[in-house]
């Protein structure tokens, strides 16, 4: 799993970072769940933050959208 890493474009931190987060979170959390859902969320809060938000697929969105309403869920 670790050999995808050098293909990652580390010089973009719209990238960079949500995969770095993913792959830090999964064994930290013990999760593999938990690790993607702060890749998607990150990923689409960056990408709209920097005004890169229409490079984006409208699914990455709701996959984000829906992973935010379930922690909102969980700590309700």
């Amino acid at each position: 799993m670790l050999k995808n890493v050098v293909s990652i474009d580390w010089d973009d931190a719209t990238e960079s970072i949500p995969a770095f987060l993913t792959l830090l979170l999964m064994p930290l959390t013990i999760s593999i769940t938990e690790g993607i859902a702060f890749g998607f969320i990150s990923y689409a809060l960056l990408k709209l933050v920097t005004g890169q938000g229409r490079q984006v697929h409208w699914l990455i969105y709701l996959f984000a959208v829906l992973f935010v309403a379930r922690y909102i869920w969980l700590v309700g």
